[in-house]
């Protein structure tokens, strides 16, 4: 369940919190990796959904 705080496609500063990590350093890191970013005339959004499969496909087993 997404919390509603959230809106579907995250700005930086929002997938910065949305993912609990520390910086912009940790999302540009992730997007390096792969996850998905939308471009529309020089603007960033990250799919809350991209970013949800994304922390998932990276999740290790201990």
């Amino acid at each position: 369940m997404y919390r509603k705080e959230f809106p579907r496609y995250l700005k930086l500063g929002e997938a910065v919190k949305y993912l609990n990590v520390g910086s912009y350093t940790a999302v540009h890191n992730f997007i390096d990796q792969g996850l998905p970013v939308t471009v529309i005339n020089g603007i960033k959004r990250i799919d809350r959904l991209d970013a949800d499969k994304f922390m998932e496909a990276h999740k290790e087993a201990k």
